[in-house]
């Protein structure tokens, strides 16, 4: 993964060098932008090749999220099940 800060005007890019960012056009690693224990979650709202979109059943709403935690390696998937009034 890579990436680059994009910046919509003048105040933005002052912003950033006020935060101590010098070089504002560089391409940044995975590794330069995460340097820490990482969490990512993510629900699906539509079917995905990754996790299940919203169910509806009456009176529920099911619902599956995907957890990664970069510390101890672990993935977790869950799906909850929410009565709906």
């Amino acid at each position: 993964m890579w990436g680059r800060l994009m910046f919509r005007n003048d105040d933005e890019r002052g912003r950033a060098r006020k935060a101590g960012i010098t070089d504002l056009d560089r391409i940044y690693a995975r590794d330069d932008l995460v340097t820490d224990d990482v969490i990512f979650a993510a629900t699906g709202v539509t079917d995905g090749s990754i996790v299940a979109g919203v169910k509806r059943e009456p009176g529920y709403l099911t619902t599956e999220t995907i957890l990664m935690r970069s510390k101890t390696g672990s993935v977790r998937r869950m799906t909850y099940r929410n009565p709906v009034k």
